[in-house]
């Protein structure tokens, strides 16, 4: 072509270049494409008009629902739709590929798209070459998917903003992968940090606190809405000049900063930074977009977890006690509470330690029905109610009584939803480590002695909390020796993790058997048993594994000493049981027995494990039946392993002492003491003041014989 002659039409030269012209419009549903456009289709070298179908039918099925995703993120980005389309035959064989390239707009008045572009034949790279990597073919296309599906899912789960982060730093994208990672914030008119990965610590603080109208790309993307993409430092350096600097030390060929869009709202950025040159096609930005569209999510839903999380969680500790660097003479107090039920983080589990007008101190642990706000807030008036009932200076079953009628009575004021309460009450006295207790069907207590043996202790109880105003609730006292430890707990403890209340005090038993730290210790891996990471390896046998709340309390008695200066005596040590046995309950009995064998349990001959629990049952048997008494139980084990001494007594308040008789063979009585003489190494019959103590006792080796016989 000679200077001055007129240019061709555009039809001859994208003819002459081989290139084909199309237009779409989504409205009217035509394609309509050149001679060269419909030759590259395979069809007759003339312009035609297509329907939607016809022209669908001359691509690629994968390659056609590619184009869809392409013109949605090239409008929402304001750049051109580029993609590679591969051009069927009608016998479904690819007989060439395509490149095309088109702006597409967007009219909102008929919500329709219209596009128009160019189509040209291309060589198809080689798999696994450079320019195999960017094109877009069925294998990348399958990888992308997957990693989309992945990426999905692992963002979904994440519970924190720590976790989204961290997700989204392992993530590996088909065919490039970032190595550094940045997401930006918005407070007020400045932008933030809200984590970053591939930096190191302190590389951030030039970034944090940036003013919005900041030429730097983050702050433009969240000023605009729309995605920036960086292909090479030179590009950087032109568009962002003040704030290349800032980039330059950290050694990066290419970016992406992309908005963070929930529901129309930006309400951040993403930065997406690579070691090697990036030429971000439609395809690298589709999988960019859309995993900045899934981290948006993400953090919204983590940000209102963590909301939730930190509302509930202060609303239950403002109502539970601060134990604070109390003193009480001679004992220690170690106390826990982890919401950890699903829904709402908060609950009726609580738990309080109150000083007494009468020098004593109380403890309290109790559950109110349910795991939501109306729990919580009848938790927070039971509470204070009990604390004030308590500071009258009433007994355990005084205030246990004047609670259960003040719950019941603001449970009227919803007849729709009624509410109940468990709850043990422990009036501790220090000086002489008596406990009295009251429970209103809350789980017993358990003790674990100073040999590490642990006992749950049977103790009377009334009706749960709320249900009947003049309910009735009986004190039972307990002895807590020197070195011992009681541990009193809602059923979250017990129970979560699919376990009974049988299964639930074989686990507990083993953590509090086994551990060997200070109290504040043993607090955290009973915990750290049921809720931590071990739990999964100690599920009961209940198919339901829902978690509730755990709240627990730990009392225990230090040892003394002796007081004899510098001298140090070591106690030998001590385990011991009381247990009371009323005319009206004789099914106790069975507990004296099941007592007994707990305290036995290490006990070298299982002979005199039965002879013992055969002798109790005789002792406990004779006082309800031939008086009209209460039976006080008093099991003693002392001395060291192999060389131990079992004591047993049993005391009432007849008068009458026993006799040994020779009993028929028909009789129903008289056996007693003639068993006693047969089985216990050693017994006798004690007269008090008011009533007798009969006692018999079992040494663990006498001359190496194991059995209940005495050799002499």
């Amino acid at each position: 072509m000679r200077t001055g002659e007129p240019l061709p039409a555009v039809g001859e030269a994208l003819a002459a270049l081989a290139t084909g012209l199309w237009h779409w419009d989504t409205a009217t549903g035509l394609v309509t494409v050149d001679a060269e456009a419909a030759r590259l289709l395979g069809l007759p070298a003339e312009q035609v008009s297509l329907t939607e179908a016809q022209a669908r039918a001359r691509l690629h099925p994968v390659d056609w629902n590619e184009i869809t995703g392409v013109i949605q993120l090239a409008v929402a980005e304001g750049t051109l739709a580029e993609v590679r389309i591969r051009i069927m035959d009608e016998q479904g064989r690819i007989v060439r590929v395509v490149r095309s390239r088109s702006k597409p707009s967007f009219d909102r008045a008929r919500k329709a798209y219209r596009m128009i572009g160019t189509l040209q034949e291309v060589t198809e790279p080689t798999p696994g070459t450079p320019a195999g990597r960017s094109a877009v073919t069925g294998d990348w296309r399958r990888s992308r998917e997957a990693f989309l599906l992945d990426a999905g899912r692992a963002l979904a789960e994440a519970r924190s903003t720590q976790e989204v982060l961290r997700v989204t730093a392992n993530l590996s994208m088909p065919g490039f992968s970032p190595d550094g990672l940045a997401v930006f914030g918005v407070e007020g008119d400045r932008l933030t940090i809200i984590g970053h990965h591939g930096q190191q610590q302190g590389d951030d603080s030039p970034f944090s606190d940036m003013a919005l109208d900041t030429d730097y790309p983050a702050a433009e993307v969240v000023r605009t809405g729309r995605a920036v993409y960086l292909s090479s430092p030179e590009q950087y350096k032109a568009r962002y000049p003040l704030t290349w600097p800032l980039a330059q030390r950290f050694g990066r060929r290419s970016w992406a900063f992309l908005p963070l869009t929930v529901a129309g709202r930006t309400m951040g950025a993403w930065m997406a930074a690579f070691t090697y040159p990036v030429a971000f096609t439609p395809d690298e930005r589709s999988v960019l977009a859309t995993v900045a569209r899934m981290l948006a999510q993400a953090l919204t839903r983590a940000g209102v977890a963590e909301s939730e999380r930190a509302l509930t969680d202060g609303l239950q500790r403002t109502m539970l006690p601060r134990l604070g660097p109390q003193r009480i003479p001679g004992m220690s107090v170690a106390a826990r509470y982890v919401p950890t039920g699903g829904g709402l983080q908060v609950g009726g589990d609580w738990y309080d330690v109150i000083p007494l007008p009468s020098g004593r101190f109380a403890l309290v642990i109790g559950d109110v029905q349910g795991h939501d706000v109306r729990a919580a807030g009848l938790m927070g008036q039971l509470r204070i109610a009990l604390r004030a009932y308590a500071s009258e200076g009433h007994r355990p079953d005084a205030v246990l009584s004047r609670a259960s009628r003040f719950l019941h009575g603001i449970s009227d004021e919803d007849p729709a939803d009624p509410r109940f309460a468990t709850c043990v009450y422990v009036e501790v006295d220090p000086a002489n480590g008596v406990l009295d207790i009251a429970r209103a069907g809350h789980p017993d207590p358990a003790i674990r002695m100073s040999d590490g043996t642990v006992l749950t202790r049977p103790t009377s109880g009334g009706l749960p909390l709320g249900i009947d105003p003049d309910a009735d609730y009986p004190t039972t006292r307990l002895a807590l020796e020197a070195g011992e430890t009681m541990l009193i707990c809602t059923d979250g403890l017990i129970e979560t993790g699919g376990h009974d209340l049988d299964s639930g005090w074989r686990r507990l038993r083993e953590v509090l058997e086994d551990h060997k730290g200070d109290l504040e210790e043993l607090a955290d891996t009973l915990v750290q048993a049921v809720h931590g990471p071990s739990s999964h390896h100690t599920t009961g046998p209940l198919i339901d594994r829902r978690e509730d709340d755990i709240a627990l309390l730990l009392l225990s008695r230090e040892d003394e000493g002796c007081g004899c200066g510098d001298t140090v005596l070591v106690r030998a040590p001590v385990r011991r049981t009381m247990l009371t046995v009323a005319q009206a309950e004789p099914e106790r009995i069975a507990v004296a027995r099941q007592q007994l064998r707990e305290l036995l349990h290490d006990w070298t001959s299982s002979d005199q494990r039965d002879s013992a629990v055969l002798l109790l049952s005789e002792l406990l048997t004779n006082v309800l039946v031939h008086t009209d008494s209460d039976a006080l139980l008093v099991a003693e084990i002392t001395g060291e392993v192999g060389e131990r001494r079992l004591r047993i007594e049993v005391t009432d308040t007849g008068d009458d002492l026993p006799h040994k008789r020779r009993p028929g063979e028909l009789a129903s009585s008289g056996r007693g003491l003639v068993l006693m003489e047969l089985l216990a190494h050693a017994w006798g019959v004690d007269p008090r003041g008011e009533g007798k103590s009969i006692w018999f006792e079992l040494y663990e080796s006498v001359d190496g014989s194991g059995d209940g016989s005495w050799s002499p």
